[in-house]
């Protein structure tokens, strides 16, 4: 059965210990209504892991997935001992291994870890999160051993033990569970003080019928989670939010139209899977909170595949969206950052788990408030001048790149390119260059979404090998490239003869390539010679030259097929088709170059025939034309993509209104429909409804919702009126 929800599972939970050595007090395995641990045996045998790995393996191959990761479980996995869980990894390697890049994560609560566990771990480059609730005082409210004593000593040593060098880039990161009994600033400051690459905030498990503990004495706060959550978030930002938080970072997130981070909060689909020591498929381990037998499935490894599993319907139920949560959250504003909470925290007896969360006003405070102390209300000159924007652009992919050397800190090879990058942005020439490639939107695009794997890591070497040969600056740069084909972003593409280890030299305007069985390859950056191909630029006089990138492995994202890369005959009438339209653009109106609105692409992806021309948003600005494009066609949609791109750019560089609200829906609604205005096609009736739709969004921007307005978003505003104005003059509306 193919999954129904089209979004394939990437995470597998697998349980190898079903004990634990501490009594938590609120642990969800075994202080909760579901109490099938008592019958699961003690440690998962080889016969269940190695029939785990094929099924995983199976459904890696069937849909075709570029990395799975799979999180070894409990129970507390270290009472496995070092011995099995390196056969375990060893088994999870060869097998998932073989078929995708495997990203091998462990939690536990760190009593055990020692330096025999974290030799394996280093060996598998397994990531460790551990499991500490704050300071001594806070982490023994509940988390004690099964002779009621601290854990919490035990646990700052195997902390400070990961943080040595040896061990360091396997330290995955901090998980404390929020008591509001607790002081919330001793809390975090007390994790932030280990130096942990990430730290996650994870609300009691409670439900309907089984409330979470009411605020600490004295309080008479409706929200005392958000409560507790907010004054921790303002420590943070008062940090300089030097750790990340990955529920303020989901929020942060959502509240600007990007992805939720965590399956606690947001609407993405769950893609996570449950096995336990018996070889049982579950569902997430939340569950266990709602009622006995809430994970089961009846579903397991050695009668069923991954393909099944997703089928199951309490598993599609976790994967509809917005559908997926109950007719309140629907209708309320910050749904897409709660997404209606924690799938398990909406179970009562009465309804199932058609209610909002338990948290549900908390987790609305929550947001509200992280929307209110974030929005940047001042003036953002990017509004009125498009030199600025494009500024503001550069500093946000300086940042991103920073972003990205946080992530891969620690992995092989990843020293030496950042080192190389650091290089090339200490010389002025160089730095430049860097802006120049740095700028390409299907390289951001990787940045922003690969995985923190190898295959990000050859990305990032390759651009800066593309940026030392644009600058003539010399460079030597190796490491492992799992494709054939070697792509340098915006300069070119190279076919290796097969994958593995590349020893790149730069001299010049030319490079030297040493391949995998030790064939040294010399190529010049603008000569097409055996196995290279350059780059291609169209000369298009306005808005500039464009590069047509039709080989970059991260330009599939139109949702429409793109082309192989083109032959020259194809190139040459595919650039007549976008010249041509930018004349006719010229001819319908002179000034268009010089709009604020002007699409200034970095790039154009050719299309397959029959895909029209469409816009990549999430890359400020990425355009697809189709090769069989008209370009009378294409001069019709550029006005409205270019809007469209424009407010994207502002969208990512400040604030046009307290995110969350709908003054955002309505600056939308009155871009689009004024740009729809605009299109010949269109025709004479949709132009008119096009018409009634921005004078309804701009009469509506006029009351109320003009409160959430900033600075930056009333000016835009003010500028669209201008412009219905000047239409409504025009055509007598």
């Amino acid at each position: 059965m193919k999954d129904p929800a089209g979004t394939p599972l990437r995470q597998l939970v697998l349980k190898i210990h079903s004990r634990c050595d501490l009594a938590c007090d609120h642990c969800y395995v075994y202080e909760h209504a579901d109490q099938s641990w008592k019958a699961r045996p003690v440690v998962i045998s080889g016969e269940t892991v190695a029939q785990t790995a094929r099924r995983l393996a199976d459904y890696a191959r069937l849909r075709a997935l570029d990395s799975v990761t799979v999180i070894l479980h409990g129970g507390e996995p270290l009472l496995a001992g070092p011995a099995r869980i390196h056969a375990i990894c060893t088994e999870l390697s060869a097998t998932v291994g073989a078929v995708t890049a495997l990203d091998l994560r462990i939690h536990t609560n760190g009593v055990q870890l020692g330096r025999r566990h974290l030799d394996v771990f280093r060996e598998f480059d397994v990531r460790v999160g551990i499991s500490l609730d704050g300071d001594r005082v806070a982490n023994d409210r509940h988390r004690l051993d099964r002779r009621g004593r601290s854990s919490h000593e035990r646990v700052l040593r195997a902390v400070r033990l990961l943080r040595t060098p040896a061990y360091r880039h396997l330290f995955g990161g901090l998980l404390c569970t929020v008591d509001v009994a607790n002081d919330p600033v001793a809390v975090h400051d007390a994790l932030t003080a280990l130096d942990p690459p990430r730290i996650d905030y994870l609300l009691p498990h409670s439900t309907w019928d089984s409330p979470p503990p009411a605020g600490p004495p004295g309080s008479d706060s409706p929200v005392p989670y958000a409560d507790w959550l907010l004054a921790v978030f303002d420590r943070w930002q008062e940090q300089g939010r030097k750790v990340p938080v990955r529920t303020f970072d989901s929020v942060l997130s959502t509240l600007r139209g990007g992805p939720s981070l965590t399956e606690a909060m947001g609407l993405a689909p769950s893609d996570l899977a449950v096995v336990e020591t018996d070889g049982a498929f579950e569902q997430a381990d939340s569950l266990k909170t709602a009622y006995d037998g809430a994970p089961a499935t009846g579903y397991d490894v050695f009668r069923h595949g991954f393909d099944e599993f997703s089928g199951h319907p309490g598993v599609r139920a976790r994967r509809l969206g917005l559908q997926g949560v109950a007719e309140a959250c629907r209708r309320c504003p910050v749904v897409d950052s709660c997404g209606g909470g924690l799938y398990a925290h909406r179970y009562s007896s009465e309804r199932m788990f058609d209610n909002p969360s338990v948290f549900c006003s908390d987790l609305r405070a929550l947001v509200e408030g992280i929307a209110e102390r974030i929005t940047e209300r001042a003036l953002f000159p990017g509004v009125r001048d498009a030199s600025e924007l494009r500024f503001a652009q550069l500093g946000q992919d300086r940042e991103l790149l920073v972003h990205t050397g946080e992530r891969l800190a620690g992995r092989k090879d990843w020293d030496d390119a950042w080192q190389a990058l650091l290089r090339l942005d200490a010389d002025e020439a160089a730095a430049v260059a860097l802006d120049r490639v740095m700028s390409n939107s299907h390289l951001r695009a990787s940045l922003r979404h690969a995985p923190s794997d190898g295959a990000l890591i050859a990305r990032v070497a390759s651009a800066a090998v593309a940026t030392a040969v644009h600058a003539r600056v010399p460079l030597r740069l190796s490491w492992d490239q799992r494709e054939t084909t070697l792509h340098l972003p915006t300069l070119g593409t190279l076919d290796l003869t097969a994958p593995g280890h590349v020893d790149i030299t730069v001299h010049g305007r030319r490079f030297t390539v040493r391949t995998p069985d030790g064939t040294d390859l010399t190529v010049d950056e603008e000569a097409h010679a055996p196995r290279w191909r350059p780059s291609a630029f169209l000369d298009v006089k306005a808005p500039g030259p464009l590069l047509v990138d039709d080989a970059d492995p991260w330009r599939t994202r139109y949702e429409a097929a793109v082309t192989e890369p083109l032959e020259p005959p194809a190139l040459t009438a595919f650039g007549e088709r976008l010249r041509t339209a930018h004349r006719i653009l010229a001819e319908r109106d002179p000034q268009w170059p010089g709009r604020l609105d002007a699409l200034r692409p970095d790039a154009v992806t050719p299309l397959a025939a029959g895909a029209g021309v469409r816009l990549d948003t999430d890359a400020f600005g990425a355009l697809g034309v189709a090769v069989d494009a008209e370009p009378g066609d294409i001069a019709d949609e550029l006005p409205l993509l270019g809007r469209r791109a424009r407010l994207a750019g502002l969208r990512r560089a400040t604030d046009l209104n307290v995110p969350g609200t709908r003054a955002g829906y309505l600056i939308t609604e009155a871009v689009e429909a004024l740009g729809d205005t605009t299109r010949r096609a269109a025709g004479p009736h949709r132009a008119a409804a096009a018409r009634e739709r921005a004078e309804r969004a701009l009469t509506e921007l006029s009351g109320p919702p003009a409160r959430d307005l900033t600075e930056t978003g009333a000016a835009l505003v003010a500028e669209l009126r201008a412009e219905w104005a000047e239409r409504r003059d025009v055509r007598g509306v």
